[in-house]
């Protein structure tokens, strides 16, 4: 085999389109969880928090990529996981734990899950090929929207939340294993 000479698919690799299933089906899934954080944040959050305002546009714009999410599932008969009953839940859990431990920490979930969809949607970015440029677009656009949600976090002090190294691995791995999990259930 030569160094032009693609690479045979193995046995369990996805197809090109299994594998933009997933990507819609684990975007549309992520975006839900993000509104249902932020519900979770603005229902226990303190009424005169700083914040409110900030929270709200950003759940805004998640409202605006689920949204998105939801027209392609529909466009492309992709169906959506079968965890989002989970999803409602433990979403609005983690939102409404973090903001009652405070502001720091309500960031602090922010930055963590941010940091983890950055990474996401930069791979899927990187695999969508011209054919499927409207998508990567609204990838790319919805991933600027999220970095700047996780620098809302690093401004509002985020990372000085009490344990923050230790909130931000559990987050981060929560993270990744919803992805995970949405990506195949």
């Amino acid at each position: 085999m030569t160094a032009s000479t693609p690479a045979l698919p193995l046995p369990g690799d996805l197809t090109p389109a299994q594998d933009l299933e997933r990507m819609i089906r684990v975007n549309h899934a992520g975006e839900y969880g993000a509104k249902r954080i932020y519900e979770g944040q603005l229902a226990f959050l303190r009424p005169n928090s700083p914040l409110r305002a900030k929270i709200e546009h950003m759940a805004a714009q998640e409202q605006e990529h689920l949204t998105a999410f939801e027209q392609e599932l529909v466009a492309r008969r992709i169906r959506p996981t079968a965890l989002f009953p989970l999803w409602h839940v433990a979403g609005f859990a983690l939102g409404a734990a973090t903001a009652l431990m405070g502001d720091k920490a309500a960031m602090a979930c922010t930055i963590a899950v941010e940091e983890v969809i950055d990474q996401h949607y930069a791979e899927q970015s990187a695999r969508l090929d011209a054919a499927e440029a409207p998508l990567k677009e609204k990838i790319e656009k919805f991933r600027a929207e999220e970095l700047e949600h996780r620098d809302t976090g690093v401004a509002h002090g985020g990372r000085e939340a009490v344990g923050y190294p230790v909130l931000e691995a559990a987050i981060k791995t929560g993270s990744r294993l919803a992805i995970w999990l949405a990506q195949r259930v």
